[in-house]
């Protein structure tokens, strides 16, 4: 069975929960090669498995060399397992987990490592992944390592995805849009937000910037648009160092918009430095939708 074909049918089995995000109507699977509208607006599935739901060109900063780095650092390292280890418990703990289809999806899921190695801590068998980025080059690479999930390329402001059709919203590291997280979300469901605190990749920060305002990250507003937009259950603060070898600090580099205004000679004398460390400091948010 080719990809195109696999990713039809398990997009079939889920097509309730998407919309057209020309006309919002009704979609449904055809010939296991196109996602069509009552209005009979066609998007193909691609041979790697992902349909582009777009409804205009997008033009993104993130190439494939970031998406590269990014599954590197996620996948290979441990500098993330804490965040995902934790997302896993608050689903479990807050969720009726049992519910099947149990809907999650990634908003703004880049290359897709984060929900799945989420996926993977959760081992729940009733749970579907759901990634939707506004990056071609970042969802062409999840469908081609992921193939369990479903991955759509999307603007969430115009979204393909239906009301009340997701139990769980992760938002990783990644801009909201909490009008479109309500509507899409189930009575009840879970927003999980993560969003930095000031010491976030602060050597990396530090190394990079003379400016002192580029050199510290504040969250403050973000938390407060969060707790006023959701009822906020808890909030939990991670903080930790992870050591990295220089091929891990070469990805991290390559990973993080922090690099594209830097000067290459401060990037040079941060991948040549003599201690290793990095810190990972986190807040993640869990709210409620209450409907």
């Amino acid at each position: 069975m080719t990809k195109k074909t696999k990713s039809a049918e398990r997009v079939s089995q889920f097509v309730a929960a998407f919309q057209c995000p020309l006309c919002k109507s009704a979609m449904r699977v055809e010939e296991l090669k196109s996602l069509v509208c009552a209005k009979n607006h066609t998007f193909d599935f691609s041979k790697q498995g992902y349909v582009n739901l777009m409804t205009r060109p997008a033009h993104s900063h993130y190439k494939k060399e970031l998406f590269e780095a990014r599954h590197k650092i996620i996948m290979e390292s441990n500098v993330y397992t804490s965040m995902h280890e934790t997302i896993a418990k608050v689903i479990k703990e807050y969720m009726d987990v049992s519910l099947n289809p149990f809907m999650v999806i990634d908003l703004g899921c880049g290359e897709g490592s984060h929900l799945q190695r989420i996926l993977d801590e959760c081992m729940i068998p009733s749970m579907t992944g759901v990634g939707l980025d506004i990056s071609k080059e970042g969802i062409a690479m999840a469908a081609k390592r992921y193939e369990d999930q479903i991955w759509l390329v999307g603007d969430l402001a115009k979204s393909p995805l239906a009301d009340q059709s997701f139990h769980v919203i992760l938002n990783i590291l990644s801009p909201s849009n909490y009008k479109e997280f309500k509507r899409i979300l189930v009575k009840d469901g879970l927003v999980i937000k993560v969003v930095p605190r000031p010491n976030y990749l602060r050597e990396l920060r530090e190394a990079l910037f003379e400016d002192k305002e580029k050199k510290v990250y504040k969250n403050d507003e973000i938390v407060s648009l969060f707790q006023k937009q959701l009822h906020l259950l808890d909030v939990f603060h991670l903080c930790y160092t992870k050591e990295l070898n220089n091929a891990e600090l070469e990805h991290l580099v390559q990973m993080t918009p922090l690099a594209w205004s830097a000067d290459q000679a401060h990037i040079d004398a941060f991948l040549h430095r003599d201690f290793t460390k990095i810190t990972v400091d986190l807040d993640i948010l869990v709210g409620v939708n209450r409907g």
